[in-house]
């Protein structure tokens, strides 16, 4: 028996992804210019020295724009390669998005070769752009479904930004003891804080 909260996430992917899908592609341009001239305006992206991102598929948000705002305000950028074996990333740093490379799968990576990003201990302020195919509006999120950004951002302790459309988020997601939520949703129509609605 497929456990009820599975059941219900993949419902919702295939509803949401659908819905994605059918955005048509200059509507969907605009929206992501949107998100990429809020995203610079993130205090959490003014100081951060580091700036995490992940090429996107077709119908997901591009934040291309974003890693070269990073790059022309001299930040390093970082790009995670993911492990199938596993499920997990490790994030590296290049020094241009024209240096991803297609892996097994299609999906744009870094070289193995290049300098791995200690995510744990990260050298300077870092901050991290999550993509998510729907989040709910106390940042939590529903990916895929393998778990790769759950792994990772438990024991990253920069600031967490869900990327994602505002008609994308939700009263509420299914969740497992292992999801981890966001500090901030960024959409095209404004930045929502999470941390600090939870404080107040």
């Amino acid at each position: 028996m497929i456990p009820p909260v599975k059941q219900r996430k993949d419902e919702l992917r295939r509803e949401y992804k659908a819905k994605r899908r059918s955005i048509p592609e200059e509507e969907k341009l605009r929206r992501d210019r949107e998100i990429c001239r809020y995203a610079q305006s993130l205090a959490s992206f003014r100081y951060a020295e580091y700036v995490l991102l992940y090429d996107a598929m077709p119908d997901e948000i591009s934040v291309t724009e974003i890693a070269y705002a990073a790059l022309a305000k001299g930040k390093k950028i970082v790009y995670p390669r993911c492990n199938t074996e596993n499920c997990t990333m490790t994030y590296h740093i290049v020094s241009s998005p024209e240096e991803l490379v297609p892996d097994a799968y299609g999906i744009r990576e870094p070289l193995p070769s290049a300098p791995v990003f200690p995510a744990k201990s990260p050298p300077g302020n870092a901050v991290c752009f999550v993509p998510g195919l729907l989040f709910d509006r106390e940042g939590f999120r529903l990916g895929y479904g393998k778990g790769y950004y759950d792994r990772f951002l438990s024991s990253f302790p920069g600031s967490r930004i869900g990327v994602i459309y505002t008609d994308f988020i939700v009263p509420s997601v299914p969740r497992g003891r292992f999801d981890v939520k966001m500090d901030i949703l960024l959409t095209e129509k404004n930045v929502r804080n999470i941390r600090v609605q939870n404080e107040n």
